[in-house]
């Protein structure tokens, strides 16, 4: 999964306006404290794991890039400057189990690569979907499904999507340039092949707008980033899933933490992760995100990534 929607200016990255900010915050902890977040323990055997003299960026730290985008996943604190979410709070995980200091270090998505390769980051926590072609340049530690959702008004008739003949003849909003595009053009295409309605796609640059198409009437649903979607349902009320695909579909994909290839930092992150996911840690930040449903059983190195387009 990739965010590649351009990033939301500061003052509207929640996509919700001054009213639902002050909603999300109620069911949501936006504030730069972060008092709720979840701590964990040193992991001894993931230290021990790590290779002798691993260059960290700093000493007794772990610098990690994220790139704030929407929440819950990563976004900007009331302040407008900490960095709140699923992933920041992963991160704290990271660090507290590797028994270092956490640095978050702010990236643009087209950066990303090039902090990790030019040793600017020890490790990119970002939603970052496993590719073969990545894989090439980078190891990776999986922590969570990648998952797309469709997303009706709340009083819509539509009660289920979950196969291409479900959307024949629909109006649906998605992402130009995103994999929830290349689905739903693949359903499409698929549809007409066989004798069904077309669907109608539609593009907003803006996520309030996409609300307000759909609210309308404009619009019959909306295709898109999963966790976001269901973040937007939660603190809004207005909207509703009727079905969820895997990012890589046909095929399923995960998210994960990306290192240096070759580094060695890799393996102890997947120990770390799975040791998380044993002691209830993992399932702890995902409830607080309300991302329970991407939940994965254990960790992998370096899995079989979406295949080279």
């Amino acid at each position: 999964m990739t965010f590649t929607r351009p990033l939301i200016a500061i003052a509207s990255v929640l996509a919700l306006g001054a009213a639902g900010i002050a909603s999300a915050a109620s069911s949501f902890d936006l504030s730069p404290e972060q008092h709720g977040r979840i701590r964990a323990q040193v992991d001894a055997a993931a230290v021990k794991s790590i290779p002798q003299n691993y260059p960290f960026v700093a000493k007794d730290t772990i610098t990690i890039g994220i790139v704030p985008a929407q929440p819950p996943i990563s976004s900007y604190a009331t302040d407008a400057k900490t960095v709140v979410g699923f992933d920041p709070d992963l991160s704290q995980l990271v660090a507290d189990g590797l028994g270092r200091k956490l640095k978050v270090v702010t990236l643009a998505w087209p950066d990303w690569p090039l902090a990790l390769q030019s040793g600017k980051v020890d490790a990119v926590i970002s939603n970052v979907t496993v590719t073969e072609e990545r894989k090439e340049k980078f190891d990776f530690s999986t922590y969570r499904r990648d998952e797309l959702g469709f997303y009706v008004k709340a009083d819509s008739g539509i009660k289920s999507i979950r196969e291409p003949k479900d959307v024949a003849g629909l109006r649906v909003i998605t992402d130009a340039g995103t994999n929830q595009e290349k689905v739903l053009l693949e359903w499409d295409r698929e549809n007409v092949a066989h004798g069904l309605k077309p669907v109608s796609i539609q593009y907003y640059d803006d996520d309030a707008v996409r609300i307000v198409a759909l609210q309308s009437g404009r619009a019959d649903a909306i295709f898109s980033v999963n966790a976001v979607l269901a973040y937007e349902a939660a603190v809004q009320g207005k909207t509703r899933l009727v079905g969820t695909v895997s990012g890589g579909w046909p095929r399923t994909a995960e998210v994960a933490i990306t290192t240096r290839k070759g580094s060695g930092l890799a393996v102890p992150l997947t120990q770390l992760l799975n040791d998380l996911i044993a002691d209830g840690k993992y399932r702890q930040v995902l409830d607080r995100w309300n991302l329970d449903s991407e939940a994965i059983d254990r960790a992998a190195t370096n899995p079989p990534g979406l295949p080279k387009t």
